[in-house]
């Protein structure tokens, strides 16, 4: 399967490495903007998981618009790593010019834009996705088959904190960034999706100054049953680190991990014992997933346009909640 790739900053550049362990699918094309990074000098475009470095792009087709790729025939599909107030419009033009997409998270930060994607695929008959990589992540994959041995769930936590993203100026605006809630946390809001459901209330607080790079939230999501599940974090000031973690606790023990030397690790009423995390990288992963769903023609369950969108509406849900001073709201 051939594809093209528009957008060469972070996360573009974090995609064009996946895509070299990728056997059966082929990097065909890739769009930008700038000269030099359609050059393949993507060393400015470095984030939280490393530097970006140069890339040989020699093979490949090279575009400075986005509609230039979007007419090549010989592209079946495209992977958009663009800044998110550009998603819709990208989405929709390459859905009608033939091309099966996938669109880096979050899908957008307004539902109904989200629901006007998901409309365009089914009327082009093409596959959508949302890259929402934590779906494909080892550390976080592991937890579909340990949770069942928990029993019963009785609460959990997420976090995941950084500075604010410095490869975009736009990311201090709202309105193209979403702020901190939707680029970072919007992760954490779609695996509580995945793992436990859509909840019956949100509530939240925090602070958000993006003129000074700060976005921080804390909020709840609350279940049936008097659960409660806890997302936490954002942007912080400074030059803040990276991290991610979780703690679930059920009345069978509890599971932890941290991004910062803590694996997976489960701490059982018996016993104590890492959960296996073996398997290839969560970006490969994902394009291959979003690869096989273009060649069988199948939506992709795993990885539901429609969840990606239920991710937007409780993400906004959590900042309404946070500007009302941590009213309950309903879901």
């Amino acid at each position: 399967m051939k594809i093209g790739l528009a957008g060469l900053g972070f996360m573009g550049s974090t995609h064009v490495r996946a895509y070299s362990t990728l056997p059966n699918v082929t990097l065909a094309a890739v769009c930008s903007r700038h000269p030099s990074r359609l050059a393949g000098e993507l060393s400015d475009a470095g984030g939280n998981i490393g530097e970006a470095g140069r890339f040989d792009f020699s093979g490949l087709k090279k575009y400075d618009s986005l509609e230039g790729m979007f007419a090549d025939p010989d592209l079946e599909a495209v992977d958009l790593c663009l800044p998110t107030h550009a998603h819709e419009a990208a989405v929709v033009a390459a859905l009608a010019a033939g091309k099966h997409v996938m669109v880096e998270k979050p899908m957008s930060f307004d539902h109904a834009s989200c629901q006007r994607m998901i409309a365009a695929a089914k009327q082009a008959g093409r596959i959508l996705m949302t890259a929402q990589v934590l779906r494909f992540f080892p550390t976080y994959t592991c937890l579909e088959t340990a949770i069942p041995n928990l029993g019963t769930i009785r609460t959990a936590a997420f976090r995941r904190r950084c500075a604010m993203p410095r490869w975009g100026a736009w990311f201090t605006d709202r309105s193209k960034s979403g702020g901190g809630i939707f680029d970072l946390l919007i992760h954490d809001v779609d695996m509580c999706l995945h793992l436990f459901g859509t909840p019956v209330a949100v509530s939240a607080s925090g602070f958000e100054d993006l003129a000074n790079a700060v976005d921080l939230i804390d909020a709840r999501f609350h279940y049936a049953q008097g659960r409660t599940i806890t997302i936490r974090g954002g942007w912080h000031p400074g030059a803040f680190p990276f991290s991610m973690d979780y703690t679930i606790v059920g009345d069978a023990g509890t599971i932890e991990f941290s991004s910062i030397g803590k694996p997976p690790t489960l701490y059982g009423t018996s016993e104590t014992s890492e959960l296996p995390i073996d398997g290839p990288d969560g970006y490969a992963s994902e394009i291959a997933y979003f690869a096989e769903c273009c060649r069988t023609n199948t939506p992709p369950v795993r990885c539901a346009p429609e969840d990606s969108a239920e991710a937007v509406r409780l993400a906004i849900l959590m900042r309404d909640s946070r500007e009302l001073n941590g009213e309950r709201i309903s879901v």
